[in-house]
């Protein structure tokens, strides 16, 4: 992908400074739109939603399906279009270099837009008229499928991780800002063939509010997930469990979690249940030996679990959350999945922390334990991620 994009990026160049910039006020205006989106993107904090920048990536597309400008025919081609978005790409983000898997995707999927649309409309079709907007859509609808593809490969290639759930996980993310992104793209395109390049302040202006709108809610989101993790310390401060327990339970789960193919609400509910499933060992008298509830009796394991959901149910958490903390030593078929991926990663980290076991013992016994305790999907899902050598860093 890496090579597809750096050899597409530098034919397009050596073609625009061979054959000279059509329309260069047009390429500067939208190329000063991208540049801006760009320097307004964030990087994710810790446990946040994925770096964006939907201003760049809106512009980028309306550049790309521009036909006419003010009522003008648009007389910029495919290489224009993604020397363009490249340098303006690169000119924003000076100081804070993009990840190169997503400039690839940002250059790839401008080439891809561009392609299908530019030749097109240098033919003249369609002709400007009601079905012309559902053009676009239309294009658009295959540039974003498009781009989860390309982001589902280039995380596989980086990870290692199964294509198919990578896919599902970027296609489910398009409803929700993907689709902002492409009705701004539209309505940019269709607004400056009217109205001439004063449309696109105007119309950017709704994207910048929802841009506002994630970067507050991943600061909430942020701010809640250390809060969980310090009350998640507690236990290991006061000795009932042992050092980084917590953190090895809530990385494992998220891995397994991604591999069985969960939505980001549930694996968000992995992620803070795995953080305080021990929470209730702080109303013991006496310490569990070594924080390890797996070797406990049922009884022992459902009265702990049962007093960590009443202290997580106070935190403000999502009801899931607790139930998933409940419930850690009912049977699996009584479990919701994210319960069962928690108790299941749990079971694995108690077991490898004995000397005596290891992590092959420890897959076995989990194996064994099949009929009632473990779900077996949820156990091979364990065995693949670990297959691969652990948790899989996390995306650019």
């Amino acid at each position: 992908m890496h090579a597809a994009a750096g050899t597409a990026a530098l034919a397009a160049l050596l073609w625009t400074a061979w054959r000279g910039v059509a329309q260069p006020g047009v390429a500067l205006a939208y190329g000063v739109l991208i540049a801006l989106g760009e320097a307004a993107r964030r990087r994710p904090r810790s446990g946040g939603v994925r770096e964006t920048a939907p201003v760049g990536a809106a512009a980028t597309l309306a550049y790309a399906l521009l036909g006419e400008v003010g009522g003008r025919p648009a007389s910029h081609g495919v290489p224009q279009v993604v020397a363009v978005v490249l340098g303006a790409t690169l000119a924003g983000a000076v100081g804070r270099p993009p990840a190169v898997d997503r400039l690839a995707r940002r250059v790839l999927n401008a080439g891809f837009a561009a392609t299908c649309f530019q030749p097109l409309q240098h033919a003249g079709t369609p002709a400007p008229g009601p079905y012309y907007a559902l053009f676009l859509l239309l294009l658009l609808v295959l540039t974003a499928l498009c781009d989860a593809v390309l982001a589902a490969a280039l995380t596989r290639a980086r990870t290692g991780s199964p294509y198919g759930p990578l896919l599902r996980e970027e296609l489910r993310t398009l409803p929700g800002i993907g689709s902002a992104i492409c009705a701004t793209g539209v309505v940019m395109a269709l607004a400056v063939a009217v109205a001439g390049l004063w449309a696109l302040p105007v119309f950017c202006l709704p994207l910048l509010v929802t841009q506002l709108s994630i970067h507050r809610y991943e600061a909430v989101r942020a701010t809640r997930r250390q809060t969980i993790a310090s009350l998640a310390r507690a236990t290991e401060i006061a000795g009932y469990t042992p050092a980084g327990h917590a953190r090895r339970v809530a990385a494992l789960g998220l891995a397994v979690g991604r591999e069985l193919g969960l939505s980001d609400a549930d694996l968000t509910v992995v992620e803070y249940a795995a953080l305080m499933h021990d929470i209730g060992q702080l109303s013991l008298v006496d310490p569990v030996p070594a924080g390890a509830t797996e070797p406990l009796p049922p009884e022992e394991r459902r009265r702990i679990a049962l007093l960590g959901a009443a202290v997580v149910r106070k935190t403000g958490v999502p009801a899931d959350v607790a139930l998933a903390v409940e419930q850690q030593a009912d049977p699996y078929r009584e479990q919701p999945l994210t319960a069962r991926v928690v108790r299941t990663v749990n079971a694995y980290d108690d077991l490898v922390a004995d000397p005596a076991c290891g992590p092959l013992r420890a897959l076995e016994r989990l194996r064994l334990a099949t009929a009632h305790d473990h779900e077996p999907r949820v156990v091979e899902a364990l065995a693949r991620v670990l297959a691969r050598g652990g948790p899989a860093p996390p995306g650019p």
